[in-house]
């Protein structure tokens, strides 16, 4: 059985003002051509469908039209869990319409998705809470899935049915899992877990949450531990950190498969994939990811010639780009309009206006007699070590003669 993990769809995202809506389009239907190259039997979307809890109505569209895709109009099974970025409500809405065309919406912890069939497709055979079977015709196992949307603790807690507030949310998190595990996941089916959460190898390194993300951990009280994760799960699916990732701290694969776009430029540079897992009874899932080819790359530029910057943005259209600006003066309004000029994918640009050592430590004095203009020439001089231009003096000049605005 093959089945097609990904996750952190984030639809509606921007960077900054700019809409992404047009690469996420590309991208999904890039996902979908390869889940119908690949044959993959299942596919997994761990969390973050949407970036927002009221997303925009083309965001909506968007997700819609692609889990139906990759359902295969009800052949394929395609289980769609929340987020921390998510409604679970309206994740949850769509259900009794989505289970008619073979889509699986999961919003909160320990729901029980009601059982079904699709004609000529697959069954939802058994559910509990936070637990579902899925039989396939050209299968002679079943496919089980434990499943846990991202909940803040007192949702989780609610949810799982822990009163005890000193007990962490690894510790709940693992009793629920093991009792589903017990109770439903034998060797004669493929078991996995698919949960949007912040989880660590014990005594591994703290993994970084994405920039601009809304945090799940807080300190180090929320851990989650892969060890916590029962032996009779053979893949986990998780979702929330971008970067393509297997944790490790169990026997099986525990895995985030990345974002589909680089959402924030502390991602400029990584590789973006979706993962195929090959999965049977008895044995740890094997796995492998493939690339994503759709969107614009981000880059995090510096430059100290403004030549330079122009001809690197011209030989590279079709990116956004964080572009840092050193230079020994303040960078003139015309060389900012070639700037932006040269590209359409410039989000920021920072000035670093760098300020030259002096061999003498010695403040001089000031002649406070001298006219403003020229007070104004020394204080510049002094702070960063270069006469202003003559734009900045212009518009001195222009502040110093305006009328001062004054109420009858």
């Amino acid at each position: 059985m093959k089945i097609l993990h990904t996750a952190d769809w984030h639809l509606g995202k921007r960077l900054d003002y700019f809409s992404r809506l047009d690469e996420q389009r590309q991208v999904l239907a890039e996902i979908c051509e390869i889940a119908d190259r690949e044959q993959v039997d299942a596919v997994v979307v761990a969390g973050d469908l949407f970036d927002t809890f009221n997303p925009p109505v083309e965001a909506v569209e968007l997700l819609y039209k692609t889990l139906r895709r990759l359902s295969q109009e009800g052949k394929r099974p395609v289980i769609a869990i929340a987020g921390n970025h998510d409604s679970a409500d309206r994740i949850d809405a769509p259900d009794a319409l989505a289970r008619e065309c073979g889509i699986i919406f999961v919003g909160y912890p320990r729901a029980k998705v009601v059982p079904f069939e699709i004609q000529h497709g697959f069954a939802l055979s058994k559910t509990d809470q936070g637990f579902l079977e899925i039989l396939l015709p050209k299968f002679d196992f079943p496919l089980r899935v434990l499943h846990t949307p991202f909940a803040n603790e007192l949702r989780l807690k609610q949810f799982l049915g822990s009163n005890d507030r000193e007990q962490q949310l690894n510790e709940v998190l693992h009793t629920h899992w093991q009792h589903i595990a017990d109770a439903y996941c034998d060797e004669h089916g493929f078991n996995m877990l698919t949960a949007h959460l912040y989880m660590l190898k014990r005594g591994g390194e703290i993994l970084e949450e994405p920039e601009g993300e809304k945090p799940i951990r807080v300190g180090h009280a929320d851990l989650i531990y892969s060890d916590g994760i029962p032996s009779q799960i053979q893949y986990t699916a998780l979702g929330h950190l971008h970067r393509f990732q297997q944790i490790g701290g169990h026997p099986a694969p525990v895995v985030y498969p990345s974002s589909p776009l680089a959402y924030s430029f502390s991602e400029a540079g990584q590789e973006k994939a979706v993962v195929i897992i090959e999965a049977a009874p008895k044995v740890p899932a094997r796995y492998h990811k493939i690339p994503l080819q759709s969107g614009r790359q981000l880059y995090r530029k510096r430059f100290d010639d403004i030549d330079a910057a122009v001809s690197w943005l011209q030989a590279t259209p079709y990116a956004l780009v964080e572009l840092t600006l050193v230079s020994q003066e303040f960078i003139s309004s015309a060389a900012l309009k070639r700037i932006h000029e040269a590209h359409d994918g410039i989000i920021h640009i920072i000035p670093i206006v760098q300020k030259e050592e002096t061999a003498s430590e010695t403040i001089p004095a000031i002649n406070l007699a001298q006219d403003v203009d020229e007070l104004f020439k020394d204080y510049f001089q002094y702070r960063l070590g270069q006469a202003p231009n003559a734009e900045l003096l212009d518009l001195l000049t222009e502040v110093i003669h305006s009328d001062t605005e004054t109420e009858d």
